[in-house]
């Protein structure tokens, strides 16, 4: 199937995870035209990069249809998609069909795990009240299962079998 990657986001620090208690942290999300992606271990000069082998979130992806609503229901045009701290966000795929399937975005093979669910961070970054709204609709986590180079613009993405849930 055709979708569209719209944008394409790393940051070289943490924000937000593992800040509980804290402020948030001041590290830039960088829009890019392309990411390097590398099995098991993540995006190049991104945050969760080599985080750990195995990590669920070695990639996060978010739907454009979710952050153009988001826009609408909390009123806030001037809201930027880097927001999210997503690291993709896609237009032409329902992400949460993706949860525990094998799938390929532009050449790359990925394993959706699971909700990238938002957070209480998601009020202060979004608006007051973003977190309950965008419970089962904060995007999509996945691995990263071969090396390759994702590029905005339209892309193919195909789902393979067998699913793998784990």
């Amino acid at each position: 199937m055709q979708v569209v990657v719209r944008h394409l986001f790393i940051s070289p620090g943490h924000n937000f995870f593992g800040r509980h208690g804290q402020a948030a942290g001041e590290h830039a999300t960088i829009g890019v035209n392309a990411i390097t992606c590398h099995a098991n271990k993540g995006i190049e000069g991104d945050r969760f990069y080599g985080y750990r082998p195995d990590y669920k979130g070695q990639i996060t992806f978010f739907s454009w249809d979710i952050y153009e609503a988001a826009k609408r229901q909390f009123g806030v045009e001037a809201l930027q998609p880097q927001a999210f701290r997503r690291n993709v966000l896609l237009s032409g795929i329902d992400l949460p069909s993706l949860i525990g399937q094998r799938f390929t975005l532009g050449g790359v093979a990925f394993q959706g795990t699971e909700e990238c669910r938002p957070c209480y961070w998601m009020n202060g970054a979004i608006a007051p009240g973003a977190e309950p709204w965008l419970r089962g609709h904060g995007g999509l986590r996945a691995k990263i299962l071969t090396d390759g180079q994702l590029t905005v613009g339209p892309a193919e993405l195909a789902t393979l079998e067998p699913a793998l849930i784990d």
